[in-house]
């Protein structure tokens, strides 16, 4: 993908800029033209503006890379872009820390506008998934127990339940519990740092599309230890972007120098 939007822009090899666009267009999918009211577009930069100041305050959670308002053609109308952490093991403290930053988009919603849209419900779809596995497979659930009851390779149930009618009400009961347990958690979050949470709602719409620099720029940087892999990333990022500054303005400088004279940092022998 990143080849083929540097050839869109002739350009003779690939940079990161067009990785950077491709990973936006596989992700979120293409810009598209969707027009939306400013209410609308007000409420989706406090929808993500949550995402991101939940990701960026809950030590577990996958801290933010970018957040976009601008419409794709997939139907979103904003995302957020992480860098998961590679861990093969998580614990239940750090599950809790992913449920609410997915569910801060909503909380977000409710808090500044005393309301919340049909925007979250592919957060919702991710957060019953997640909180059934902990209930079926990961034993997290102290009323459950430690009992196990995996979905089939189809994804889905067998057609034979492995439990009771009484136990999977139970585990109906438990996920409403925990799901409203970590939305209370959430909102208790996004009342405490409704300030930041306006900051980056406020950047996006003047923006549109902020990155790791600008949420550090609006609200700090993050009071965590970032993980080695995000570090990195970050570092390099930020090095990638200052090269690319300056060959832009020694490219600029050439273009600007009149016919005859020496190139930049040059002198008559």
């Amino acid at each position: 993908e990143a080849a083929i939007i540097a050839a869109r822009r002739s350009k003779d090899k690939i940079d990161i800029m067009d990785f950077e666009a491709a990973a936006d267009r596989v992700i979120g999918g293409l810009e598209s033209n969707k027009i939306i009211s400013p209410e609308e577009k007000k409420t989706v930069a406090f929808h993500e503006a949550g995402h991101a100041v939940a990701g960026w305050f809950l030590e577990h959670a996958d801290p933010i890379l970018k957040v976009t308002i601008v419409p794709r053609g997939s139907g979103a109308l904003g995302y957020a872009q992480y860098l998961p952490a590679e861990v093969a093991l998580r614990t239940e403290a750090q599950i809790n820390d992913m449920i609410c930053m997915a569910l801060a988009g909503r909380a977000a919603e409710e808090v500044n506008f005393g309301k919340v849209t049909t925007g979250a419900s592919d957060d919702l779809r991710r957060v019953t998934g997640i909180i059934y596995q902990m209930i079926q497979q990961y034993g997290f659930n102290p009323r459950i127990g430690q009992l196990a009851f995996p979905q089939s390779e189809g994804g889905g149930f067998p057609e034979q339940r492995p439990y009771s009618d009484a136990t999977a009400q139970a585990m109906d009961e438990e996920a409403k519990k925990m799901v409203d347990a970590a939305y209370e958690r959430t909102l208790d979050l996004m009342r405490e740092k409704q300030s930041e949470v306006t900051a980056i709602a406020e950047m996006l719409l003047e923006k549109e599309t902020i990155n790791h620099d600008d949420i550090v720029s609006a609200i700090g940087h993050r009071p965590f230890e970032p993980n080695k892999q995000y570090a990195e990333f970050i570092s390099n990022a930020w090095k990638r972007a200052e090269e690319e500054k300056a060959n832009s303005a020694d490219k600029e400088a050439e273009e600007e120098q009149p016919a005859g004279s020496m190139p930049p940092g040059m002198s008559p022998a």
